[in-house]
């Protein structure tokens, strides 16, 4: 008899000793709060995760003085808010930040207080560090623990998710190697003229068009686009098929996936702003390109409820896709378009045309588009106005003749027209009102050129 009571208690400890673990393993942060991550200066910084419902959770940075605390809710989601303070030059001290309930807790240690970039679009955003020019000397250099760099893992859903995979590390020559060219070259020179911790965050794919990257309802509410992406793919068979996590050219391109499994995750997460390269994919687009970008960038500032965040993007880069015939203009005609993107406030377009490589889509010069975004970003976020952040910026043309006189924008002129290697400018093209272009000579004159053709 007394070995059944000694039984019946070892059961009812063994229960009741799981009941505690089941409890303890309910206190859950999300996958966007890390440690090792950079906490955006001088903003309100969310903290959410699950907790049992009903559940108090108190949430303590080591820099307050008492703890916040907010109720779990009927489906245990919690959200606490807390502000954190300006970054100070040269202050790289570590942090942490408590999150417990009355049976558990979790901490997030090694945080930094900076600046966060939020890095998006294809292949040439997704370029690594290791295949740009100049890269040995870069990853030899690439030991800045003060820059932290989160490589987000591909994937794809039909719906809204808040899960991703990824870590945010320490900038190393180990782990920068994989890391975007173009985002960690923009980083650094960040960097190098802050003085303060900076994250880099990047989070897109190859090949992906801009569709994939607006939430549906965007897409649906917008006649344009409805028309263009949405309505095509899902009465398509491709719309039916089952979602998973593997990459397609296919795939990449179909309306809403990457913003539902690559953006939406980051939501409540702040930021300082984003940079953008993306194109390619939809280079013999026009109206339909500049409208989707812009309704991108409104709808990921409006969920991101961050206000105006600045939006700074990279023009493709010149490529003859395979045809070597100079009357096929159409990628001069989308980088028109894309440079339209730019009416939309709080955003601007870096230049890319002398850095390009014709025969190459991925062209390998990175780090000039990486300190081409630093430039526009010191200038236009920073307030560094005496950073040059623009090229010359075309005003207006004169047509004399068979002649054209092209003038810029003042402003965007620095210290006036020059070429790289100190010759006349070359591969300028003239047409009439048919459209049709012939190969033309040019010539600077003053701030102003010539442009010319006897055809």
């Amino acid at each position: 008899m007394k070995s059944i009571r000694y039984f019946f208690a070892f059961c009812l400890a063994f229960t009741v000793l799981n009941g505690f673990s089941a409890i303890k393993d309910t206190l859950t942060v999300a996958d966007a709060l890390q440690n090792n991550m950079v906490l955006q200066q001088n903003k309100p910084f969310k903290i959410w995760g699950k907790a049992n419902p009903g559940e108090r959770v108190s949430i303590l940075a080591d820099w307050m003085a008492n703890p916040i605390a907010v109720i779990a809710a009927k489906d245990g989601s919690f959200m606490g808010t807390i502000d954190i303070p300006e970054a100070g030059k040269g202050d790289f001290n570590t942090h942490h930040i408590q999150i417990e309930t009355l049976e558990e807790k979790k901490q997030l240690n090694n945080l930094l207080i900076g600046d966060v970039w939020f890095c998006s679009g294809q292949s040439n955003m997704q370029f690594a560090v290791k295949e740009m020019i100049g890269a040995a000397e870069v990853i030899k250099n690439a030991n800045q623990p003060h820059i932290r760099l989160l490589n987000v893992g591909l994937n794809f859903s039909e719906n809204p998710i808040n899960n991703f995979s990824g870590k945010w590390q320490g900038c190393s020559s180990e782990n920068v190697k994989e890391f975007s060219a173009v985002g960690y070259t923009f980083g650094r020179k960040l960097y190098d003229e802050l003085n303060i911790p900076i994250g880099i965050i990047f989070s897109g794919i190859g090949a992906s068009g801009v569709q994939a990257y607006i939430p549906q309802g965007e897409l649906t509410s917008d006649a344009i686009l409805n028309q263009t992406y949405l309505k095509p793919y899902l009465e398509s068979s491709k719309s039916k098929e089952k979602v998973n996590g593997g990459f397609s050219f296919e795939k990449v391109v179909r309306p809403f996936l990457l913003y539902n499994a690559m953006i939406n995750p980051f939501l409540n997460f702040s930021v300082k702003g984003f940079c953008w390269y993306q194109g390619e994919a939809n280079h013999m687009e026009r109206e339909s390109y500049v409208k989707a970008t812009q309704v991108m960038i409104t709808s990921w500032r409006k969920r991101f409820k961050q206000g105006d965040l600045p939006f700074y993007y990279v023009q493709i880069a010149p490529y003859f896709h395979n045809k070597e015939d100079p009357k096929l203009a159409f990628d001069a005609f989308f980088r028109e378009a894309q440079e339209r993107v730019s009416e939309l406030n709080n955003t601007e377009m870096v230049s890319t045309m002398d850095v390009g490589d014709a025969k190459d889509l991925h062209p390998k010069n990175k780090q000039t588009i990486g300190q081409r975004l630093a430039a526009v970003a010191l200038n236009r976020t920073y307030s560094q106005l005496a950073v040059v952040y623009q090229g010359p910026h075309y005003s207006h043309v004169n047509f004399e003749k068979n002649t054209a006189t092209i003038y810029f924008k003042p402003e965007t002129l620095g210290g006036g027209l020059i070429t790289n290697d100190g010759i006349a400018p070359k591969f300028f093209y003239i047409a009439g009102e048919d459209q049709i272009f012939y190969p033309a000579s040019a010539k600077i004159m003053g701030n102003t050129i010539l442009v010319s053709s006897k055809v």
